[in-house]
């Protein structure tokens, strides 16, 4: 459980993951948990992070934001929160008032990508991307849908705003569905499958597993089995050295030791 709020299943960084599908660092599936109703909305409190971006994608449930940095906001169903941490910040994630107060199920993916060099000390920012924002590709043959949150799919462009070369896709396809998703040849990919079950070329992929694509320059066939839920995500890597000490992703160990120094002096902020 992180916080009292997300009931995380991570799926990496671990076992070298992470070098395997750069500029990704982390990924978390929370929920699907049903949360009792409750006066004090529950989730994270004040944290800080550096050096990199979270990229928050909302299947169910309510959830607020605010930073530091004086960005807020409020996430539902659909709608994915890209906020770049950069030179640093402090913010919260939490259930929303009105959804705590009624109780509900809580289903959340959340992702961290990673900034090149010259971006890491750049000015924080925020992207609030609505459900209704984010283009949404009927698949042939009745396959199901593909919406395009970063990145490109067939002539169509995400709103998200991205610092390297990032695709990011939410598919679900329906039982007998099919797509087939191209992967630039100079980029490493993995998509994770929520719910369902789905083949990925010849491999069987179930709910809660994660596949690490080829980096051979073709197209990937997704084929479900069920009804399935995907994401899919790829990106060109970032080839520097990495440093990372919890919240804080940078180069170098002592650009890790000025991260924690200027949080503890406040530098990067605080809530009130």
């Amino acid at each position: 459980m992180v916080g009292d709020g997300f009931p995380v299943q991570t799926f990496f960084p671990q076992l070298g993951l992470d070098a395997e599908i750069s500029p990704f660092l982390l990924l978390d599936y929370a929920g699907p948990k049903e949360f009792s109703p409750s006066r004090e909305p529950r989730g994270v409190s004040e944290h800080p992070h550096r050096g990199f971006e979270t990229v928050t994608v909302v299947y169910q449930g309510e959830f607020e934001h605010r930073d530091s940095a004086g960005h807020s906001g409020s996430l539902g169903p659909g709608d994915v929160q890209w906020m770049t941490a950069a030179s640093g910040l402090v913010h919260e994630e939490k259930h929303a008032r009105a959804f705590s107060e009624r109780g509900g199920t809580i289903e959340v993916v959340q992702l961290w990508v990673n900034l090149p060099r010259a971006h890491k000390m750049s000015p924080p920012r925020y992207q609030d991307i609505r459900d209704a924002d984010i283009p949404s590709v009927a698949l042939p043959g009745d396959a199901g849908s593909l919406r395009v949150i970063a990145g490109e799919f067939d002539g169509h462009e995400g709103p998200a705003r991205t610092f390297s070369p990032v695709h990011l896709y939410d598919v679900r396809l329906n039982a007998g569905g099919r797509v087939e998703i191209r992967v630039e040849p100079d980029h490493q990919a993995g998509l994770l499958v929520l719910r369902g079950r789905v083949t990925v070329g010849e491999q069987d992929v179930r709910d809660r597993e994660l596949a690490l694509l080829a980096q051979d320059g073709d197209g990937v066939t997704l084929a479900a089995s069920e009804p399935s839920t995907v994401l899919v995500m790829s990106g060109e890597p970032i080839r520097e050295p990495v440093a990372r000490y919890g919240p804080f992703v940078m180069n170098t160990r002592e650009e890790i030791v000025q991260a924690v120094e200027d949080y503890r002096s406040g530098r990067m902020g605080r809530l009130h």
